[in-house]
């Protein structure tokens, strides 16, 4: 099977759910993606998950504590971008507009997080300094993190932040129905970005949207049905790209699978 180094800095590494019921959404993925898991004590009757693939952690959930809850917070995936110093970065981002809602503060022996709101009530993300680890440890398999995408109400905003934030290069990428962006770290892509039109409605906040590969969509939207998920968007092809869906798990938390033509995934 495929593995990774650690993931290069400017990159995103890792994606973490929070979820308003730790236990169904982890029956919910576990078996939606054949994932196994390392529950780690994070406090009294509370775990942060680490989802795995083949013992390599490749992702993590952890139960949203009851404030947030009471708060109205919604269970959502968190995607984490790989840099050399998180502090730096932090000061870089609140000069650039950007707000501090978690950290920066360290995770024992793993490494150094903060976790940001682009400018004007923009999308949620997250900076890494590994430690003792690294982030996710495969790549381009089915049932792993394979493609982040930003959706965003202000496109030019955006791209002139991350590429004022991190020096990612953006390139216009014109596509069916709309104008998309590649980002690029050091000659290397790791993200795209489109931009929210009027049918996204006002309820849809800016987001980052974490791509898991598999190997056949339309059996895993429906087998996201069996375990009691929702399919947002059927399984769809954008061209030259693949075949993707957009899922909504039982507790609300969003995101997509995606059948690559790009690469070739293996199982």
């Amino acid at each position: 099977m495929a593995r990774i180094n650690p993931p290069k800095a400017l990159a995103f590494c890792w994606a973490e759910l929070c979820t308003s019921n730790w236990q169904e959404a982890k029956a919910f993925y576990t078996q939606l993606f054949d994932w196994g898991f390392d529950d780690q004590p994070i406090g009294e009757g509370a775990y942060y998950t680490m989802l795995q693939k083949h013992s390599d952690d490749i992702a993590a959930m952890y139960q949203m504590m009851p404030q947030q809850k009471e708060a109205g917070a919604q269970s959502q995936w968190l995607n984490y971008i790989a840099v050399d110093n998180v502090d730096e970065m932090a000061e870089r981002a609140v000069a650039l507009g950007a707000e501090i809602i978690a950290g920066p503060h360290d995770v024992p022996s793993a490494g150094r997080m903060v976790m940001l709101r682009e400018p004007a009530e923009g999308a949620h993300f997250a900076l890494w300094q590994a430690k003792e680890h690294p982030g996710c440890k495969r790549e381009l398999e089915a049932n792993v993190p394979y493609w982040f995408e930003l959706a965003t109400r202000n496109s030019q905003k955006s791209r002139a932040f991350y590429s004022a934030l991190l020096g990612w290069q953006a390139q216009d990428k014109p596509m069916e129905g709309m104008d998309y962006v590649l980002f690029s770290a050091r000659d290397t892509v790791v993200a795209g970005m489109l931009q929210m039109s009027e049918e996204w409605g006002d309820e849809i906040p800016a987001h980052w949207m974490t791509y898991f590969a598999v190997l056949d969509c339309d059996a895993m939207a429906e087998k996201v049905r069996t375990l009691g998920g929702q399919v947002c968007v059927p399984p769809t092809d954008i061209p030259q790209v693949g075949r993707f869906a957009v899922i909504t798990d039982p507790q609300g938390a969003v995101f997509s699978i995606i059948q690559s033509v790009m690469h070739d995934i293996e199982p």
